[in-house]
């Protein structure tokens, strides 16, 4: 029956030639069509009987014509024809007294601010295809009104206890007096049922240190994070002694990866064919022994002499390396790489990235909110995007934990 009506709908404007959208378009005389009947309804319920009821005769009120109001919504700018009443007491509930758009007209801005545009390009395309103008102070009113949403998810309870929580740092450009580039930093942890969980932002100082990492493993503690099994990171500096003095028991866990692509970029790219087998070697050894071994082998090498800097890259890295030699399989698949992290800061960063740069930290945060908010964690929400093979990882990750997980 649906689509019947939607032909027949598409056929009309067909033979009419109408648009979809903008003044007289088949969208917008549908959506002034839907909500000027419920206003109707609205106001049958306030005087108490339907429009023509002989009811309404001496009850004191009635129907008092019409007044027109211009409102924005998701098809576009619709003029109502709002209903009155004699006694000027009808306050409409869909469309509010002084509301000048719809809920759904607000959600269309945030999602476009979320998926990159400015707050110009916002208007622009708005006015393309809705054939709407609406002002910059407009959209910065409507991004602005989700800093209350943000402090409350920046401070909303955590579980207890979290299997691993990946830790990495994106630069975005923010203006404080001059253009800077901060570091933003972001944290995920994957929960007790395999789904990721973007649990919070930190705008900190340009240059990261302990003391600026202290500050996030604190504020997850006192959010309701009393332990975490594994730490993973890019060997950010300081993290892994803030990480330890919050959770004593946590495993810090340097990514792989990065220690291989820190490696590559120290060297010739015409010895990278030999190099990553010998890298390789390294950091898949069976055991710490194994990797010792693989080390001292290469160092020993033609590769290893040409290249010291890659050696004293391994060694320095070696305390939060060597943990994830000791990993079962399962669990060192989960752990051998931050690219989780890395593929939710590829979308942060286009967020921002075509702003050039935000005005202040705040703003900077808005962006970066409404991007989790839009793309990331209903994805992480959804049953589809568990990490492969959980169960079997979870499994690992009791054993190895001993009694610190609980599992259900």
């Amino acid at each position: 029956m649906v689509d019947e009506i939607v032909e027949r709908l598409l056929d009309k404007a067909d033979a009419s030639g109408a648009a979809l959208l903008g003044e007289g378009g088949l969208l917008t005389e549908i959506t002034r069509a839907v909500l000027e009947r419920a206003l109707e309804a609205e106001m049958s319920e306030h005087l108490g009987y339907e429009r023509g009821d002989l009811a309404g005769h001496g009850s004191g009120n009635s129907r008092n014509e019409t007044s027109p109001k211009k409102v924005l919504t998701d098809a576009g700018a619709v003029t109502l024809a709002v209903p009155r009443d004699r006694n000027g007491d009808f306050e409409p509930r869909l469309v509010p007294q002084n509301a000048r758009r719809l809920a759904g007209f607000n959600d269309q801005i945030l999602s476009l601010y979320a998926r990159g545009m400015s707050v110009r390009d916002t208007c622009s395309h708005l006015a393309q295809i809705y054939g709407v103008e609406v002002s910059p102070d407009l959209i910065s009113k409507v991004t602005d009104a989700v800093i209350d949403e943000l402090v409350a998810w920046q401070n909303r309870p955590l579980d207890p206890v979290w299997p691993i929580i990946y830790i990495d740092a994106l630069w975005v450009k923010i203006r404080s007096g001059p253009v800077t580039s901060k570091p933003v930093y972001l944290a995920v942890g994957v929960d007790m049922d395999g789904r990721k969980d973007v649990l919070g932002l930190w705008v900190g100082s340009e240059g990261e240190g302990a003391t600026t990492w202290m500050a996030v493993p604190s504020e997850l503690r006192n959010r309701g994070i009393d332990d975490v099994c594994i730490v993973a990171c890019d060997g950010l500096k300081g993290l892994p002694d803030a990480v330890t003095a919050t959770w004593p028991k946590a495993t810090v866990q340097t990514c792989v990866i990065h220690l291989t692509r820190a490696s590559l970029r120290l060297s010739s790219a015409r010895d990278h064919p030999k190099l990553v087998p010998a890298l390789n070697a390294i950091y898949t050894a069976p055991t710490e022994a194994a990797a010792e071994q693989a080390l001292n082998v290469f160092e020993a090498s033609e590769l290893g002499e040409r290249y010291p800097a890659v050696v004293r890259t391994s060694r320095a890295a070696w305390p939060e390396f060597t943990p994830y030699l000791a990993f079962p399989p399962a669990i060192r698949t989960v752990v051998y790489s931050t690219n989780m992290v890395e593929s939710i800061n590829s979308r942060l960063r286009k967020a921002t990235r075509n702003r050039g740069h935000s005005p202040s930290e705040q703003a900077a945060l808005e962006v970066l909110y409404l991007a989790i908010r839009e793309q990331i964690n209903p994805k992480a929400r959804d049953a589809n995007h568990v990490a492969p093979h959980w169960k079997e990882t979870l499994n690992q990750f009791s054993l190895f934990s001993e009694d610190r997980l609980s599992i259900q």
